[in-house]
């Protein structure tokens, strides 16, 4: 028999069109049963419901990542060496990064691979990625594999190099590029670009199956104790969808998850007698294709209109694009006439622009209503691109989080001060009438939806200092960008998202909400969170209760 409760004596924000804040909310087993008036839903409750007085606290629905790597942020905790700077992490110079790799390779056995992540050559003292030379003297026995924070370029060891066959007659690859030591040709080690990186960059790189349950177990934990009840993997690879598929059709995974598989797998991973048109596990749900336009700001392969204020080659003051036009074309094209939903990585202004001519492009050949086809960061977006935006029926999600991480160096080095203002601009989205969403990019940054707020609402860097840009948002619309409009750019509207009758039972229980413009927002914390009518997680003990 399923159980049902009542939630009352608290602000329950439902999200719902209108922004009701309800009196009580009566669950049933997994759904919402009814939303309203206290002494009418006393007065419809089965017997023996469970009453949970919610002393003043503040109810809303669970949070939804709407782009992020689902379950990288536990294969770095588990099975990887982090090394991130400040502010995300301490590793503030090369010698700690050696040192760091140095001591996970005694721990692993001969000609095991050491990974390190999150290490980002523009936070770290000496301003540049680790070379082959000095990962070879971390070690010869083993291959080394240090990935950059953006997860759009590494560095390798001579081992590691070895293992993966690439040789200084290795041709660059279209968006992708070998370094290579200007007067011999040798290979620096340096990987750069998705296609160049190949395996190297894939989330799934080096994870069995044992280990890849194990990430998931740890990942799923840290999202239920920030109140995140469903994720995405954004860019999964056969390999990757080949873990998920693995669990059994009756098992609950803990957590609910969109998986968008790269766009490059279609046709054939849904069309023929062997396609996988969905999972069997129903947790899981097949969502948009993936595709990329350009690369990452670190980098400066975000791909620009305008020169980087500060450009680190001469050769790519703007950055560069990860496809051709044509190509980009070509997939969109496919993708769109399939029925698919797109999500296209585009960091910047231009990279967008070859996105949305791309779209266009589809759209005339092939109309169709309500795509929403998004794109994902959006970095650097004009008034005339959302005004495309709004009359193509694209979506965007804002990687907000970039305000606080590396918002002092997209106003020093990247963008300078103008365009920097003005990044992640979700306010010039709201004045145009497009509906948008919110992301933190796991692990590119930790899934900390308070935290990610915070980044939109204020804008305030880890200096200090504010990139207004007339861009600030209402503490109301970056909720509901984590919470119905996160569910409403995948399809998920009818189901979740929001606090309303038939919907999944999902909930946050906050300490409390200011809904004014407010430092204080950090204030906020999740002290319960609810799944499928299930308390999977209380801050009080902080255990994880997984039933």
């Amino acid at each position: 028999m399923s159980t049902a409760v009542l939630y009352f004596n608290g602000s329950i924000l439902t999200m719902d069109p209108h922004d009701t804040v309800a009196e009580a909310v009566l669950t049933i087993g997994e759904k919402i049963a009814a939303v309203g008036a206290l002494s009418d839903l006393r007065a419809q409750m089965p017997a023996r419901t469970m009453q949970v007085d919610l002393a003043g606290k503040t109810m809303i629905p669970a949070f939804i990542d709407p782009h992020g790597h689902f379950p990288d942020p536990g294969f770095i905790r588990l099975f990887r060496v982090d090394l991130s700077s400040p502010p995300r992490g301490d590793c503030a110079d090369l010698a700690t990064a050696l040192k760091r790799l140095g001591e996970k390779a005694k721990t692993m056995p001969t000609g095991e691979w050491v990974m390190g992540v999150l290490i980002d050559n523009t936070a770290i003292a000496e301003g540049r990625m680790p070379t082959r030379e000095e990962l070879d003297g971390v070690s010869t026995d083993h291959p080394i594999w240090v990935l950059h924070a953006s997860g759009h370029n590494g560095v390798a060891n001579s081992a590691a190099l070895a293992r993966q066959g690439l040789t200084p007659d290795t041709p660059d690859p279209v968006g992708g590029r070998f370094g290579r030591e200007p007067r011999t040709g040798a290979l620096t080690g340096l990987i750069e670009g998705i296609s160049a990186m190949g395996e190297l960059g894939d989330t799934n790189f080096l994870i069995d199956h044992d280990r890849f349950w194990q990430g998931f177990a740890a990942t799923r934990d840290e999202y239920l104790a920030h109140g995140v009840t469903y994720g995405q993997n954004a860019w999964a690879s056969a390999e990757t969808l080949a873990q998920f598929a693995s669990l059994p059709v009756d098992q609950d995974p803990g957590f609910d998850l969109m998986i968008l598989p790269v766009g490059e797998l279609e046709p054939a991973l849904s069309q023929g007698p062997n396609a996988m048109r969905d999972f069997d596990n129903p947790h899981f749900t097949l969502g948009p294709r993936k595709l990329f336009a350009d690369g990452a700001f670190q980098l400066q392969t975000a791909y620009l209109r305008d020169d980087y204020a500060n450009p680190i080659s001469p050769d790519a003051p703007r950055g560069v694009p990860y496809v051709s036009a044509t190509e980009l074309n070509a997939q969109v094209k496919k993708l769109h006439e399939m029925g698919f939903q797109i999500h296209c990585h585009c960091n910047g202004d231009a990279g967008a622009d070859l996105f949305l001519d791309a779209v266009e492009a589809a759209q005339k050949a092939t109309p169709r209503d309500d795509h929403r086809h998004t794109i994902i960061h959006g970095q650097v977006l004009h008034d005339d691109q959302f005004e495309r935006m709004a009359r193509l029926g694209v979506t965007v999600s804002f990687f907000s989080a970039h305000i606080h991480f590396w918002g002092d160096r997209h106003y020093d080095t990247f963008l300078g001060p103008e365009r920097a203002e003005r990044i992640s601009a979700a306010r010039s989205a709201e004045r145009h009438g497009i509906r948008y969403t919110l992301h933190n990019d796991a692990s590119v940054t930790p899934t900390r939806p308070i935290h990610l707020a915070h980044c939109a609402v204020n804008r305030v860097t880890s200096s200090g200092m504010c990139l207004d840009g007339g861009q600030k948002i209402s503490v109301l619309s970056a909720l509901r960008a984590q919470t119905i409009d996160a569910a409403w750019q995948v399809f998920l509207e009818d189901t979740r998202g929001s606090i309303e009758a038939g919907k999944i039972a999902d909930f946050a229980i906050l300490n409390q909400l200011l809904m004014d413009q407010s430092q204080d927002i950090l204030g906020i914390q999740v002290l319960k969170t609810i799944r499928r009518g299930k308390t999977v997680f209380e801050k009080s003990d902080e255990r994880h209760v997984l039933q």
